[in-house]
C-alpha cells in the first residue's frame, strides 16, 4: 500500500500514519527503508527511475518477510487498529 492507501485504511486524517502503527508495522516499514537505503548505497543509481527501482526492490524486501510472517501465524499481521486511543468528533451543525 502507498503511504495515502495505509492512511485510509487505518481511518486516519491528519494523524502521522507511524504513530498509529504497531509494533511489527513498524519494523516492517523500518525494514524496507534500510533495505532500500543499503541497496542505494551500493547500487549508487542515477535519476528518478533507477531510485523507484531500487525502492520497489527494498520494499520488496519487506514484503517477504511480511509475507513469510503472515503464513507462518496463520493470519494477517496488517490491522485496521490505531495505537493512539483517539475518536473524532465532526462537528457539522
Amino acid at each position: 500500500m502507498t503511504a495515502k492507501e495505509y492512511k485510509q485504511f487505518k481511518g486516519l486524517r491528519k494523524e502521522c500514519l507511524r504513530d498509529n502503527m504497531d509494533s511489527i508495522e513498524l519494523i516492517l516499514t523500518d525494514l524496507s527503508e534500510e533495505a532500500t537505503k543499503r541497496l542505494a548505497s551500493k547500487q549508487k543509481p542515477h535519476g528518478l527511475k533507477e531510485n523507484i527501482e531500487v525502492a520497489r526492490i527494498g520494499g520488496s524486501v519487506a514484503k517477504v518477510a511480511k509475507d513469510t510472517l503472515e503464513e507462518k501465524l496463520g493470519e494477517t499481521i496488517i490491522s485496521k487498529d490505531n495505537r493512539l486511543n483517539y475518536k473524532y468528533i465532526d462537528n457539522k451543525s
